[in-house]
């Protein structure tokens, strides 16, 4: 069981940068693949970045280049970098954890992740 507590959301302007931290409860961090997922008013939960337990990094397409995903085992705190928001980043941002399992192939998809913060809203005002 690991539980997650996000911070960092908030208001900003367009153009401007925010970083979301998610601060994960449990002695063993280091073994969980995280990610970073937005969930827009009325639209479906979709995928920002997740980074696995050796490092490996992923991130949605069209998000590359302005967000950057890290992590900090000693700390128990895995990071969301946001540059150049725009205002269609206006979204709940939740945190999520899992356990590497041999059978799922991408943590691109929510449904690899086994546990989940309570979100963290941010806000890009035009």
């Amino acid at each position: 069981q690991v539980q997650l507590v996000e911070s960092g959301g908030g208001l900003v302007q367009d153009g401007g940068s925010l970083r979301l931290s998610c601060a994960a409860s449990g002695r063993t961090f280091s073994s969980y693949a995280m990610g970073w997922f937005r969930q827009a008013p009325g639209k479906e939960r979709e995928f920002v970045a997740a980074i696995s337990k050796s490092g490996g990094i992923y991130y949605a397409d069209d998000l590359k280049g302005r967000f950057t995903i890290s992590r900090d085992n000693a700390k128990n705190t895995v990071y969301l970098q946001m540059n150049s928001l725009k205002p269609e980043d206006t979204a709940v941002y939740f945190c999520a954890a899992t356990i590497p399992r041999p059978w799922v192939t991408s943590l691109r998809t929510a449904a690899a992740f086994d546990y989940w913060g309570q979100g963290t809203q941010v806000t890009v005002s035009s």
